[in-house]
C-alpha cells in the first residue's frame, strides 16, 4: 500500500456474515480488501490485494484474547515476524476512543484519537431509543485524527452519513514517512473495525 493517493475510501459490504470492506484510493483504485471473521475469540484479519480474495498481503492478529486493551500487530503474509501494531487504549476509550500506534522497535509513533466524544454519547443515547435509532448513521458521524509525537495533524479519518455506517474517508493533512504508510493504514482499518458498531 505504498504512495497512496489522497482522499482513500473505505466502503463496507452489508451482505456478508463477515465483516468485510474495501478500501480504494482517489483514482478508484482499489488499493485492499479487508476480511473480518465473524464469531473468532481472537482476531485474525486478512487483508487481500482485491476483492477476488486469492492473495493475502497482510495479517492483523490480537496478541491477547477478547481484552479491552488488546494489541492488534501487523504481519506481512508468509512473514512471522510483526512489523508494529495499534493498541487501544483501554479504560481511556470508553469516553474517547483513543489508540497507540507502534512500530516495529516497540516505539510509539502516532496516536489517534476521537476529535468529539460527544458524538459518541448523541450515538449511544439515540441508539437506545426505537425507530429514531436507525437514524444515528446519518446524525452522528465521528471523526478521527491521527497525530505524530509532535501533535503534527497527519489524518484524518471520517465517518460519511449512511445508514448502516458503511462509509469511512481518509484525508491527508500533513506528511509522513514512506516506510509508515502501511502501518498506518493498516491501523486505521483495525480501528475502524472495532469501532463501526457505533453510528
Amino acid at each position: 500500500m505504498q504512495n497512496i493517493q489522497f482522499p482513500v475510501n473505505f466502503e463496507f459490504k452489508i451482505s456478508t456474515l463477515a465483516n468485510d470492506f474495501k478500501a480504494t484510493d482517489a483514482s478508484g483504485k482499489m488499493i485492499a480488501y479487508v476480511r473480518q471473521k465473524m464469531f473468532k475469540l481472537k482476531e485474525d484479519i486478512q487483508i487481500f490485494s482485491d476483492e477476488s480474495k486469492t492473495k493475502v498481503n497482510y495479517r492483523i492478529k490480537a496478541d491477547k484474547w477478547l481484552d479491552f486493551s488488546t494489541a492488534y500487530s501487523f504481519y506481512t503474509e508468509g512473514d512471522p515476524k510483526s512489523f508494529g501494531k495499534v493498541v487501544r487504549k483501554g479504560w481511556r476509550s470508553i469516553w474517547k476512543a483513543q489508540y497507540q500506534i507502534i512500530d516495529e522497535n516497540e516505539k510509539q509513533q502516532y496516536t489517534i484519537s476521537e476529535e468529539n466524544a460527544w458524538v459518541k454519547v448523541g450515538d449511544s443515547l439515540l441508539g437506545e431509543i426505537p425507530i429514531l435509532s436507525i437514524f444515528t448513521g446519518y446524525l452522528f458521524n465521528p471523526s478521527y485524527m491521527v497525530v505524530d509525537m509532535n501533535g503534527k495533524e497527519i489524518i484524518r479519518l471520517k465517518k460519511q452519513a449512511s445508514f448502516f455506517g458503511r462509509k469511512f474517508e481518509l484525508t491527508k493533512l500533513g506528511e509522513l514517512d514512506a516506510d509508515d504508510d502501511d502501518r498506518l493504514m493498516l491501523s486505521l482499518m483495525m480501528m475502524i473495525l472495532l469501532e463501526r458498531r457505533r453510528g
